[in-house]
């Protein structure tokens, strides 16, 4: 297992809600640990490799920053907002991964709000270990919003875009 893997893999957990991760392949073992602000790792090499110039045994996480808290609504501007959500469609993510609004950098979004999709098209990518997962609409309707930015991390059963649908 190479060090830029490692670093992806830790990369992922800290931005994800997962709090323990555990690898192994090759006969090479990796496990990760979130506790108290910091990721304890522990990497495994089969013997008749090279040694690792400098063993990872722990690592500080990147502090999270928490975002400040939302002043409530009213209750009856959320009571509204709650009950024009419960008519929409939410296309989730399947798996976990990071988000991709367009096929390629540099290329236009797949969808925006306001476009009108059938339940086949595909409207985002999501990746997950290396592979490029096209994610399909599943209602004909209306992208009402998008809920993720492009690149962001995302987590199984996630909502990516809310459909109205016709």
């Amino acid at each position: 297992m190479k060090m830029h893997e490692i670093r992806e893999i830790i990369k992922l957990i800290d931005q994800s809600s997962i709090q323990e991760f555990n690898l192994e392949t090759e006969g090479a073992k990796v496990s990760l640990k979130k506790s108290n602000g910091t990721e304890t790792i522990v990497v495994t090499q089969p013997a008749v490799q090279a040694p690792v110039a400098a063993p990872i045994a722990h690592i500080p996480a990147q502090p999270v920053i928490a975002a400040a808290p939302v002043v409530a609504e009213a209750p009856k501007a959320a009571a509204v907002q709650a009950s024009d959500e419960a008519n929409l469609h939410k296309i989730v993510s399947p798996m976990v991964g990071t988000f991709y609004s367009a096929p390629e950098p540099g290329n236009p979004a797949y969808v925006q709000a306001g476009d009108k999709v059938t339940a086949s098209k595909v409207v985002c990518i999501v990746e997950a270990m290396k592979l490029f997962n096209e994610i399909e609409a599943e209602v004909s309707g209306e992208i009402v919003k998008v809920l993720v930015e492009d690149g962001q991390l995302v987590e199984y059963g996630q909502a990516l875009f809310l459909v109205k649908p016709e």
